[in-house]
Formats: structure tokens, sequence, C-alpha cells
């Protein structure tokens, strides 16, 4: 209610002002439109003594001042027009310190010496001079403020600088200078001063009031940065330190901070790089609730910016050593200012380091030096929790991967896993993701087993349990996705020296085989092909070399392969691990290695006989060991024999009679290999079709007891295009006759009473006799041997 009220009465206090104001205006252009000077001065006067009030905020006395700043605007143009009052400009200069009050006399002695000014009938400086030691008559902050922004306002255009019509007779640019810093001095000291001018109960309001002043003051650095005059040597000897004195002797925390983050804005980034080190010197000085990373930022932004803007300017930050003074000043405040968070530390180095990257994109060791540094300061302390922290830690860690573009960059840096450790678990595998991406964006190559030890410590939050986080703890989408990026990783590490490889794909697994049963089915068959791939480029190199170090060769990697796929069977994984054993099988195989094929052959059987239960697994199974073991051409009769006998062994043992059907006649191919010499075992071809075909049979009649009709033909015409298959290969034991039968037998079952409709089953039946129809049409001797078969 009282807050109400307050600004209620303040309402109606400025609208009493403004009223004032019109009152007076009007009698004023009265006045000016008679010229009558005597007049206009009285209500001119007047109108300004509504400037005396306090009791408006800066925000309302702000509205009330335009008010009367568009009048004296007017009045200024009749004071130029010496013909209308009759009364020369030293004489109007001398009247108007005749007004009653100071506030109005002041207003309008402003508003004269610019006139005066422009006559030119007195020096520049020595009026400029008067008017800014006759301000100090006003002390209300507001007020004081106010009138010197006016006065500001009024002489910018009249300042004695290089190419002003002003400049000469005595006037230089230093007195220009002195002018402006002297009214920026005088303001700040009244802006400062407003923090005392009420209770503590109301420090936040105040701070509020002052806050919506600051332009006021600051403008004052904007008009010095627009003085042609000002050069680097008037900078650097004079403005910056007097500036810099006024900053740091103020003591108030809002007006460091604007006037640091103003000083920075508007003078020219080659000034600040010319005078680094005076305008750092000046940080640690600062209070301790100043925000000075964001002020430092800003500096180390811009100066970033400008080195960016041209090579040519790149000689002059290693002639000032820019790098090591901006580090130096960074460290001296983070140690004065003791309670600086440690996002506010690390938001400093993320500058730091972007100005490094930018800056002197050649020098890891800066890089290297701008990571150690964030590491002393993270040192001591527990893992990051605060979220802002973090979120600049990954950004201190990421800008080396976007400006190089290369993660071996990232590797040659000692501290950046040190950064690394200090995450939290959460992040650490944002970052690990940050950098596959990175791997994967710029397909680089790690070539190196060092190389990809420091990659796969960086990344230990993707391929293990950290902190006593399980992976069971984890989304199931979330953890795939990590692991998928882990598993695309490995292919992306490579090198053509075999030795190299062979010490990276040792090294990979190091890692990753401390990963847990649920990482390992994602990480183990990126790893064993990586090392398959290897193996073909050694295919032949099977021997052993006498010396210290044993050479990367086939046998070697097939004994790695063998205890990596190990582990995975013991997980358990073991369909999975029955595939790779028998991708090994097949790549020892080309390699010519008999036992080595041999032993992952067994050890596929052994896993299938003790591991593979349900019933849908064991038939993908079988038919993988068929297809592999149907493409083996190193194996010796006995070995194939046994592994054969097997594999037929186990297909007859299927639960469900159609695939029992399906192996056992799949079988068949292991006895007759068109591209191998020797095996043509037209007898056993036979045997498996046959024996396919009773397991048909007992299918049909297993359906008529169970359901009372007989099962779809589709077993039956499978086995007939198994035997049109070794037909046209030539073996002497399927003959037309055998085919003519089987076709009968199809035609029959589907005419049964008994016999259940299926369009599949009768499409596939008829297309399979188009087929024999075709070839025999086609003549040659594929159609003579057809032209027995009647359809």
């Amino acid at each position: 209610m009282m807050i109400a009220d307050g600004i209620e009465d303040e309402e109606k206090w400025l609208a009493e002002g403004i009223a004032g104001i019109q009152h007076n205006a009007f009698y004023l252009h009265r006045a000016v439109e008679s010229n009558n000077l005597r007049e206009a001065l009285k209500y001119s006067a007047q109108l300004l003594s509504e400037l005396r009030t306090s009791r408006l905020s800066p925000h309302k006395y702000y509205e009330l001042y335009m008010r009367a700043f568009d009048e004296l605007r007017r009045l200024e143009m009749f004071f130029k027009d010496e013909d209308r009052h009759g009364c020369s400009v030293v004489d109007l200069y001398e009247l108007v310190q005749h007004a009653g009050n100071v506030l109005p006399r002041l207003y309008l002695l402003c508003t004269v010496g610019s006139v005066y000014i422009k006559s030119k009938e007195a020096p520049a400086k020595d009026v400029l001079k008067d008017l800014v030691e006759m301000c100090r008559s006003v002390q209300h902050p507001i007020r004081g403020l106010f009138l010197r922004s006016y006065l500001a306002q009024i002489s910018r255009d009249k300042l004695p600088d290089i190419g002003s019509e002003y400049e000469g007779d005595g006037d230089t640019v230093m007195d220009a200078v002195d002018f402006v810093l002297q009214n920026f001095t005088e303001m700040n000291k009244l802006w400062v001063r407003m923090q005392h001018q009420g209770p503590i109960r109301v420090k936040e309001k105040l701070d509020k009031e002052r806050s919506e002043l600051r332009d006021l003051v600051g403008k004052n650095l904007h008009v010095l940065s627009q003085v042609e005059g000002v050069d680097l040597e008037i900078y650097k000897d004079t403005v910056l330190p007097r500036v810099l004195e006024q900053v740091v002797n103020c003591k108030d925390e809002l007006a460091q901070y604007y006037l640091m983050d103003c000083i920075i804005q508007v003078f020219p980034d080659e000034y600040h790089l010319q005078t680094l080190e005076t305008l750092l010197g000046a940080f640690p000085q600062l209070q301790p609730a100043v925000d000075i990373k964001t002020v430092l930022s800003q500096l180390m932004d811009r100066l970033s910016n400008y080195a960016a803007s041209s090579a040519e300017v790149l000689p002059e930050f290693l002639q000032v050593e820019a790098f090591a003074k901006l580090s130096n000043a960074i460290g001296k405040v983070i140690e004065a200012q003791v309670e600086m968070p440690v996002v506010g530390a690390i938001s400093l180095y993320v500058s730091l380091l972007t100005f490094a990257l930018r800056v002197h994109s050649d020098r890891l060791d800066y890089v290297d030096q701008v990571l150690g540094a964030c590491v002393k300061k993270l040192s001591g302390s527990p893992k990051l929790e605060d979220n802002k922290a973090t979120k600049q830690v990954v950004a201190l860690l990421t800008a080396p991967l976007e400006k190089y573009n290369d993660i071996d960059t990232a590797l040659t840096l000692s501290n950046y896993p040190r950064v690394m450790d200090h995450l939290d678990a959460g992040t650490n595998k944002i970052m690990a993701m940050v950098l596959i991406q990175s791997i994967m964006k710029y397909n680089t190559c790690v070539s190196t087993a060092e190389k990809v030890d420091v990659l796969f410590e960086l990344i230990k939050g993707l391929i293990k349990d950290i902190d006593g986080t399980l992976a069971d703890e984890l989304d199931e989408e979330d953890f795939k996705e990590e692991q998928n990026s882990v598993a695309r990783l490995v292919h992306m590490l490579y090198n053509d020296d075999p030795e190299e490889m062979l010490q990276i794909i040792c090294t990979v697994r190091k890692h990753i085989m401390a990963g847990g049963p649920k990482r390992l089915p994602f990480t183990v068959p990126p790893l064993v092909f990586s090392a398959l791939k290897l193996v073909r480029r050694l295919q032949g190199l099977d021997g052993e070399v006498a010396g210290e170090e044993v050479p990367a060769t086939p046998r070697k990697i097939f004994q790695l392969l063998n205890q990596i796929i190990e582990a995975l069977s013991n997980v358990p994984s073991p369909e999975l691990a029955l595939r790779l054993y028998l991708q090994c099988a097949e790549a020892a195989n080309d390699c010519d290695l008999e036992p080595v094929a041999y032993e992952f052959f067994t050890q596929a059987f052994v896993l299938y006989e003790e591991e593979v239960a349900d019933s849908k697994a064991q038939v993908t199974s079988i038919h993988l060991i068929i297809g592999t073991l149907q493409r083996m051409n190193a194996f010796g009769v006995e070995n194939r024999d046994t592994l054969t006998h097997k594999a037929t062994g186990y297909s007859a043992k299927l639960l469900k009679k159609p695939d029992q059907c399906r192996a056992v006649y799949a079988c068949s191919h292991l006895f007759w290999v068109d591209d191998q010499d020797g095996i043509k075992d037209g007898e056993r071809v036979l045997l498996c079709l046959k024996r396919s075909l009773r397991i048909a049979n007992a299918a049909q009649q297993m359906a008529n007891v169970t359901r009372g009709t007989g099962g779809p033909v589709t077993l039956f015409v499978e086995i007939l295009n198994k035997y049109l298959y070794f037909f046209e290969k030539g073996n002497p034991q399927i003959t037309s006759a055998a085919i003519q039968g089987l076709i009968e037998l199809i035609k029959t079952e589907m005419q049964s009473d008994t016999a259940t409709p299926d369009p599949a089953s009768d499409a596939f039946f008829a297309c399979t006799l188009r087929y024999i129809e075709f070839q025999k049409q086609k003549g040659g001797a594929m159609g003579e041997k057809y032209d027995s078969i009647r359809i």
C-alpha cells in the first residue's frame, strides 16, 4: 500500500513539475517572440527552477529534464541572434550569472557558454574550464549529474580538437582532454555518492536508480574516444591512467564494473593491446564484489576479434606478449578474489583459451598451460556439481576440438585428461560423446597405440562403470547410443604398420574388457572385425620370427581373438560369440591355417551345444555353421568329415520338423562344392535330400494327426528345388526319374482331401514347374537333361 502511494505521489510531483515548465515556457516563448531578453531570462530561470526538485526518481527526473532541455535548445537559438536581443555574448555571459538560484543560473550559464565558445570571442578552453569549475556548486547527486550531462552535451562539438574550428590560439587537444576528464571525475563522484543518499534498507532501490544513471557518466568516456586528437600516446600517458585512477579510488563495485566495461567498449582495440599491462594492472585492485570475469572476458573477446580481423596485427600481439600478460592478470585476479566461485574462474580460463586459440593457434603449449591452470584451480575440490561450472568446463574442453578439427591435437595436451577427471560421471559421458562425434565429423584416424590409450582414458565414462554408476541404472536408449558410438570409434583406429595396428588392438582390448557384461556385446564385435581386417592384410604370414619382439602374424592375432571372444561367450552372449567364432574360422581358412580354423569351429559347436537353448536361435546358428563350413577349403578329409557329421547331426535334432527338414537339406551343400576339387559326393547329397524328404513326410503326417488336415506342401517344393539344383550341377545320383517322382508326390499331396489350401505354396510350385518348362524349351545340353521330365 505504501509503495502504491509512493508511486502515485511521484506521478503527481512529476505532473506538477511538467506543468510548471509548460507554464513558464509559454511566457518564455512570448518573451522570445517579442525579443525581450530580460523577460526571457526571468521565465527561463523560473522554468529551470523546476529541476531543483529532490522528490523524483532518476527515471522521472529524466522526463522532467528532457522537457527543460527542449526549451533550452530554443533559448540557445535566441541567445545566438544578438540582433534580436541587442546584448553582446560577453555581456550576456555576465548577465546570466545574476540569476537567483544556483541550478537555473548554471544551466543558463552553460547555454550562453555554448554560444560564447561558438562566437570565438574567448578561448574555448577558458570558457570550458570556467563552466566545469562552476558546476561544482551543485553537489546534489541527481541534479549535479544531469547538469554536468547537459554541459557534456552542449560542449561535445565545441572541443578544441585536431581539425576543429576551435583549435589554435593556445587551445590544444590536451585542453579538451582535461575538460572531459575533469567533468567525468566530478560526475563519477556524484554518482558514487548516490549510494549514501538513503537508509541501508533501501540499498537495492538506490542501486537500481544508480544503474539507470550510469550512461550519463559513461558518456564522457564516449566523448573522449571520439576526440580525433586523442592518439595512442595521449591515451597511454594521460587518458587511461587518470580514468583508471578514478575507477580504482572510487571503491564502488557498481561504478568499477561499469566503467571498466565502458573503457573496453569505447576505446579502440589497438589502444587496449598497447596499454594491456596498465589496463590489466587495475583488475586486482578492484573490489571483491566486482564481476571481473565478465569484463576480462569481454576484453579478451575484443582482442581475439581484433586478431582475427587481419593477419597484419598478429605480430603486435607477440611483441607485447599479450597472452603472458592476460594469463598473469587472470592468475592475480583469482588469487586476490578468494571468494570468486569456481564458475567465474573457469569462465575466465575459457576466454583465455579462446584468445590463445584465435591469436596463437600454433602454440599448443599455451593451450595446455590454460588447461593446467584450470586443473590447479579445480584440484583439491570434489567433482563439479555446479551445473554452470560444468558447462564452462565442457566449453573449455570443446574449444580445442572445434579449432583444430583434429582429435590428435587434443590427445597431445597433457592436461586435457586431468581436466576431464574433475567432471561428474554424467558430464564425463557427454564430453566423451563430444570427442567421438568430433572424430566422426572430421573423419579423424587415430593411428598410434599411445594416442588410443589416452583417448580411451578420456572416454572411460562410456566404456566402464565409474563412480559407482552401474550400466543397469542407465536409460536403455541412451546406453545403446553410447555403446554404438564406441563401436564406431573402434573402426576409426588404424595404422598401416601391422605391428602398431596390433598394439592398437591390444590397447583397445585392455580398455573394453573392463566394460562389464552389458557393454561387451557392443564393443567386442568391432574389435574382432578390426583384428580380422589386419589378418587379411597379413594373409599368408603365419611363421614365427626369432627375437625379443614377436611380429604381428595371423596366428598371433587369432590367439588374441580367441581370448577376446571367449570373454564374450562368458558374458553370456552365446549367439554373438558363435557368429564371431565362425567369422574367425573363415579368416583362418583364407590364411590356410587348418588347426586354427578347426579350433574356432570347435568353440562354435561347444557354444551351440552348451549355451544356445532357444529354438529360433538354434535354427539361425545351425544355418550359420552350415553356410560357413560350406565355404571352408583348408580342412583335410578327417577334420571336414568330423565337422560335417556334427552339423548334419545337430540339424536332425532341431525341435520343429520343418526346421529339421530345411537344415538337413542345407547340409547337402556340404558334400557338393563346385569350386573345390574332391568334394563332390553325390551319394551323400542324395542321402541328405532323402532324409529331408522323410522329415517332410513326417511333418505332413504330424499335421494330419494333430489338425486333421495336411500341412502346406512348401517343404516338398523346397526339396524339389534342391533336387533341380544338384541335377543341373551334374550330380549323377539325382536323376530325372527322382525329380519326376517328387513332382508327382507334390501333385498328389495338393489334390489330397486333407490338403490345406495355401496360395503361397501353390504359386511356389507353379513357378518351379515354369522353370522346368523354360529349361526344356531352351534346348542344348541342359534342355536334353530336362526333356525326360513330364510336368
